[in-house]
């Protein structure tokens, strides 16, 4: 990366050269590179609408389109030089436009700042990412959804307070799941409507006295609309926050996915087997099998939340409209994208191939009394008051703690202790697939209502085409 002594595109106002560390301080180009793009896209589209409201003839016109399509094959194929003493990824393109092709290319900028342009490169990049990123989330959820079916009769125990509450289908758990995920794609959906505003035209701050035609760079550029203050344009940086804020929310919820993860690969749980691949070993415990993916997963949980506090702090004290601050949005936005991304397809590599270890499961829904509630709505349904059943079944509970039975196990002589209403058609509500199946209603774990929720959930998947 070069270095030169000033700025040509605004050093005609300064008697002195800038300081060479204030150049590298105040530069954004080692980081906002990476939307060059965005940035060419962004030109290629001021100058089709400078041609059609007649500022830029056509032949200038296709001068800059072809010499900007040169300089995208220049960066793509690693001849580009990037300097910092242009600051940035704009100025860059455009010094290298106007080396290449002459004077026409200093033409490109008429009619936009820099300020209107980082604004309107930002949103596409994101409008980018946001399309890529959901397309990694669909892909996991593909992967739930075909594991829920497959698991859909396979029984584990459910959990409140980490305890064993009742018991549930390892399918219909990782339906919840996808039932988190899918309000995550919903709110990246939303959030793309609002990225999706078009502040190209605002120039610095207040418009510009060309006859420019928003509308039709609008149109070029796909976005929905151009936006409406020429202020509030150049300064705004919600979208920025708000993707940040829906990037939290998925990482918090595969941050969860992962602990429970993390737990059920353990030797105290031993409910699913992780990938190979997944994994990595100890260099002094040769046993270990560590799931290195899930806990990174969790652990970069945390670093998107800080982006999110950033980027509000970043915002927090500017008056309008544009200030320098907003340079400091970069970093923290590419880095939520890159590692919410990355995050979304290692889960979406790894999910279709856990391998749930049935028999630990069934087992471990045997201990701690995971059918007690159904017991209860037992002896509900014999008429005895729900207050006074919940007391009965306690009872039962101690009695299995202080025998070591399970309420299964016990005889229906043991049982009638406790009740007299309690009969041999108790069995059938105390079998563990006897408890999944009876809540066969919509949003339940019976293994018929898994795959009528997977089916519902498949289908709303090949929807979004």
């Amino acid at each position: 990366m070069t270095d030169q002594s000033t700025n040509a595109s605004w050093g005609g106002r300064f008697s002195e050269a800038t300081d060479a560390f204030v150049a590298r301080y105040t530069a954004s180009v080692e980081f906002d590179q990476r939307m060059y793009r965005q940035d060419i896209q962004g030109s290629v589209a001021h100058a089709t609408m400078l041609c059609k409201v007649g500022v830029l003839t056509e032949q200038e016109r296709d001068d800059i389109i072809n010499g900007l399509n040169e300089i995208q094959s220049d960066i793509e194929n690693g001849k580009f030089e990037w300097s910092i003493a242009l600051e940035d990824v704009h100025m860059n393109i455009e010094a290298a436009l106007t080396a290449k092709i002459g004077i026409t290319g200093k033409k490109l900028h008429t009619g936009r700042s820099r300020n209107d342009q980082v604004a309107t490169d930002i949103r596409l990049y994101m409008r980018d990412e946001i399309d890529v990123i959901s397309a990694e989330l669909t892909r996991l959820q593909q992967g739930l959804v075909e594991l829920a079916e497959r698991e859909a009769d396979t029984i584990m125990p459910g959990f409140t307070h980490l305890q064993t509450a009742q018991p549930v289908t390892f399918g219909h758990h990782l339906l919840a799941w996808n039932e988190m995920l899918e309000r995550d794609y919903a709110r990246l959906q939303d959030c793309r409507k609002r990225v999706n505003q078009m502040p190209l035209g605002a120039a610095a701050l207040a418009g510009t006295t060309y006859p420019i035609d928003r509308h039709y760079t609008a149109e070029l550029l796909g976005f929905e609309a151009p936006t409406e203050n020429s202020l509030d344009s150049v300064s705004d940086r919600d979208f920025a926050i708000e993707f940040t804020s829906a990037a939290s929310l998925i990482m918090m919820h595969m941050s969860r996915f992962s602990e429970e993860l993390v737990l059920w690969a353990s030797a105290q749980f031993q409910f699913v087997d992780l990938p190979d691949r997944f994994c990595t070993g100890s260099s002094i415990m040769p046993q270990k099998k560590n799931p290195d993916v899930p806990e990174l997963v969790r652990g970069k949980t945390g670093r998107v939340y800080g982006h999110m506090i950033s980027l509000l702090t970043l915002m927090k004290s500017q008056p309008l409209a544009y200030n320098k601050d907003n340079q400091e949005d970069k970093e923290p936005l590419f880095d939520t994208a890159d590692t919410l991304r990355d995050s979304l397809r290692a889960f979406a590599d790894m999910v279709p191939h856990l391998q749930a270890k049935k028999e630990f499961m069934r087992e471990a829904a045997m201990r701690g009394f995971s059918t007690a509630t159904d017991l209860a709505d037992y002896v509900v349904r014999k008429g005895i008051p729900f207050r006074d059943a919940h007391e009965i079944v306690g009872k039962a509970v101690a009695y299995g703690l202080e025998t070591g039975k399970d309420l299964s196990e016990m005889t229906l002589e043991e049982l009638k202790q406790f009740s007299n209403e309690i009969s041999d058609d108790v069995f059938d509500v105390l079998t563990l697939e006897g408890s999944v199946a009876a809540r066969d209603h919509i949003g339940g774990t019976a293994p018929d209502q898994v795959r009528a929720a997977a089916g519902r959930a498949r289908q709303k998947l090949s929807a979004r085409g």
